[in-house]
């Protein structure tokens, strides 16, 4: 074990603060990893203030952060996959059973004995595990992913939530060139759905509720915008879309967007709304369509995201900080006020004592 720099909140009503934690040392199979930018998800906000008691609750001292972009300092004798000074990514798991049916057919993301990158329970150390607002981690190799050389580092830490989470059901559901797609909200989510169902050939049509995010929705992609609460600019767009993408975390009308599907459309969830959703059963049997929901991507799913990055010039829209204002960053991102990610230059650790 060593020791490593970290940020983490001793209680639900802490704030962040410096502290000092214990990693393992890399066994056979792990690599080490310099934690360069690391990305702060609106779920981190939740955890760390222990939102999801009854699901998943806080184990304190908890330290957040699953969008890690680093480079490799260490490998142990079994590592192929990376060398020392190779770019590395680490995303929200970082360990699965690797023998049950889903990981079999390479959906480690469905995996019931998944380990997430941090609160969860750390079978090396015996306690939990420690997320990315630090200035090292050690993971499998699996678990770790190339990062393409040509990319924003920072602009791609991200990728490995924000990312991942909007390119898979896109290429679930065979988004591309002849498909219309609408994405709802123009969050951390909404824009990486709009970049990427630009960059892979579809029609594609912003909704929101603020006008004044027009203009960026077509700057990052967008074909066209639609002002959701213009019940004429809706009506406009009724029955003509293949896929819809719903990045809304907020309460909303579900039914408003089912309505818009074309024959056989589907409206695939990636914001997790508070409250259950009404959804009218009449909406979708007029027209067989379907409302699904996604999560992350599997490993080579997470990887494939990367690559096409890569090649498309695809990164986040980003805000740096350093880690000594991530609790303003946690209070501006309870309004909004972000375009469209923050993300820790995580150099600004080494000032802390």
């Amino acid at each position: 074990m060593y020791n490593a720099k970290a940020y983490s909140a001793a209680s639900e009503t802490s704030p962040l603060a410096s502290t000092t934690i214990a990693r393992r040392d890399p066994t056979e199979n792990d690599v080490q990893i310099e934690i360069l930018f690391c990305g702060i998800c609106h779920s981190d906000l939740h955890q760390v203030r222990n939102e999801w008691s009854g699901v998943m609750p806080t184990v304190y001292p908890c330290v957040p952060g699953h969008e890690i972009v680093g480079r490799v300092t260490g490998i142990g004798a079994g590592v192929t996959k990376f060398k020392v000074g190779d770019l590395a990514a680490v995303g929200c798991m970082v360990d699965t059973d690797g023998t049950c049916s889903e990981c079999k057919a390479g959906y480690e993301q469905f995996c019931h004995n998944m380990t997430l990158t941090y609160n969860f329970p750390d079978k090396h150390t015996g306690g939990v595990t420690y997320g990315g607002y630090s200035d090292s981690v050690v993971v499998d190799q699996k678990f770790a992913l190339k990062v393409p050389a040509s990319l924003d580092l920072a602009g791609t830490a991200p990728l490995l939530c924000a990312g991942i989470t909007t390119y898979s059901p896109m290429k679930h559901w065979g988004v591309g060139p002849g498909k219309k797609v609408g994405v709802v909200g123009l969050g951390g989510l909404g824009h990486m759905g709009v970049k990427f169902a630009h960059a892979l050939g579809a029609h594609v049509v912003l909704f929101t509720t603020s006008p004044n995010k027009v203009e960026d929705a077509l700057r990052l992609g967008a074909d066209e915008v639609v002002i959701s609460k213009n019940a004429d600019e809706m009506a406009k767009h009724a029955g003509s879309f293949d896929f819809i993408l719903d990045a809304v975390s907020a309460d909303h009308d579900i039914n408003a967007y089912i309505g818009l599907l074309a024959r056989d459309g589907n409206i695939c969830l990636v914001g997790a709304p508070e409250k259950p959703l009404a959804v009218s059963a009449f909406a979708l049997l007029f027209g067989r369509k379907s409302l699904s929901g996604s999560p992350i991507g599997s490993l080579a799913e997470t990887q494939e995201m990367l690559d096409f990055c890569g090649e498309h010039n695809i990164t986040a829209d980003v805000e740096v900080i350093p880690i000594q204002q991530v609790n303003v960053a946690y209070d501006r991102l309870l309004k909004q006020d972000v375009k469209y990610r923050f993300v820790i230059d995580m150099a600004s650790l080494k000032n802390e004592a």
